[in-house]
């Protein structure tokens, strides 16, 4: 990714195309017919209202059955108007000032995003005009159901994609009613780190490039993969382009397009190794603000295959055997490292990080040890590596930054399905606020072959 690249261009849509949002985020020749060119007006059919619409042109209905009880009209160029698509792209801007918030939380597993719909009397610009909200944690496994109240503390706004208009979507975290963070609350740490007077004169940077992987509804099997059995080997498929061998491209658009008009800072995306496997990137960004836009990325990406009738998978190794599993690689930086001399700075941001290798591990992600086997990019679980322009490493430096003497490093441990709240708090900690003693530092660094 374009880790230096200090900002990302966003997509300017106009309001026409923001009554339109909902049809370019609907899946397209993938999962369903496609409507002809020369009906502008008309609207995705999904699978269901084809099954509908073939159900009620082979039933014989009386004709006093009158045209309220339809769903479907049929025009004479056998184009369909969808009139609940009418409802959802309506634009209610000209005739109340009311907008729809969707709040957004982590669930009890550390990884499931929950939300739910509110009506807010006027636009808002930023969190502390929204109310706090609450949610019943029983049913999240985030509460026991005798005290089941759990309170949302309103975090980051983002344009909603999906409504348009100025409804918008809000990152929230966890609260019990006593204002004391819950256990999966994992943002009320991380805003503590970011807080600190050393981390903010700093700047940290992050570059998150978040992989993932895309499954077939009914068996839960890759996208574009036989049912039952195996695609030829990896090779064809990263960053390819082919109805044999790119399967969920429409997904990747769509989410790539609803990210920037959300106002996420996403900066690319790209097919990956494994057959019916991406990968985004989002970044950079600055502290707090990393984890905030990849929760909200990560929903938008929920949202579009729901649409899509596909499943999301954020397994760090969903197909088991010779294939790439799926990480979430963390480019890092701090203005000391950005500037001359850096190098050195990194090199000292390395051994830290081998000292507290255990630590970091135990916090990059559920599964990650099936991941992690030393095979398909990855180094090994157990052992702590670093390496100019290696992938089998722990930590990569780019040849730019070792030709520069200054930049990033990328941390290649984090899977695919870890808490960015948790990977860039931790990463910024053990580089700024974490001081090993004089000993442990000249051993690591003996080990390492590093001279600091």
């Amino acid at each position: 990714m374009c880790y230096q690249d200090k900002s990302v261009a966003v997509t300017q849509i106009g309001m026409s195309e923001q009554q339109n949002m909902a049809q370019i985020l609907a899946p397209t020749t993938q999962w369903q017919m496609r409507i002809t060119k020369s009906s502008p007006n008309a609207s995705p059919i999904t699978s269901n209202m084809w099954s509908s619409l073939l159900m009620k042109q082979k039933k014989k209905v009386a004709p006093t059955s009158s045209a309220k009880f339809r769903v479907l009209a049929v025009k004479s160029d056998n184009s369909t108007i969808n009139r609940l698509e009418g409802l959802l792209n309506l634009d209610i801007t000209p005739f109340t000032d009311k907008i729809i918030a969707e709040y957004i939380w982590i669930g009890g597993t550390g990884i499931d995003v929950r939300s739910k719909s509110r009506t807010i009397s006027k636009p808002v610009e930023h969190p502390s005009e929204l109310p706090k909200w609450n949610y019943d944690g029983s049913s999240t496994g985030q509460a026991p159901g005798e005290d089941s109240e759990v309170i949302l503390y309103p975090q980051a706004i983002f344009k909603d994609p999906f409504r348009g208009g100025n409804n918008i979507l809000v990152i929230c975290d966890s609260y019990t009613p006593a204002g004391e963070p819950i256990p999966t609350n994992k943002r009320h740490r991380a805003a503590e780190v970011f807080s600190n007077p050393k981390v903010i004169a700093e700047v940290p940077w992050y570059g998150i490039e978040q992989e993932y992987t895309l499954l077939q509804t009914n068996v839960k099997w890759p996208l574009g993969w036989p049912v039952g059995g195996y695609p030829g080997p990896q090779g064809p498929y990263y960053c390819s382009a082919g109805a044999d061998k790119s399967f969920g491209r429409d997904i990747s658009d769509a989410h790539y397009k609803a990210c920037l008009y959300a106002g996420i800072n996403i900066s690319g995306t790209n097919g990956e190794v494994m057959p019916g496997q991406w990968e985004y990137q989002v970044g950079p960004s600055v502290g707090i603000e990393a984890g905030d836009h990849i929760w909200a990325s990560r929903y938008i990406l929920e949202r579009i295959t729901e649409q899509a009738g596909v499943v999301l998978s954020l397994d760090p190794k969903p197909i088991e055997g010779d294939w790439n599993g799926a990480g979430c690689h963390t480019n890092y930086s701090t203005k000391s490292m950005r500037e001359d001399g850096g190098f050195e700075v990194i090199k000292k941001a390395i051994l830290n990080l081998s000292l507290r290798h255990k630590d970091h591990i135990s916090a990059y992600g559920e599964g990650n040890e099936r991941r992690l086997t030393g095979k398909h990019e990855t180094a090994s679980i157990n052992t702590f590596s670093w390496g100019v322009a290696n992938r089998g490493c722990s930590i990569r430096v780019g040849r730019d930054t070792e030709k520069n003497g200054k930049g990033y490093l990328e941390d290649r441990r984090p899977a695919s399905n870890m808490d960015p709240y948790v990977v860039t708090s931790l990463l910024a900690e053990t580089t700024l606020l974490w001081e090993p003693t004089l000993e442990a530092e000249a051993l690591a660094a003996q080990k390492l072959a590093l001279k600091v």
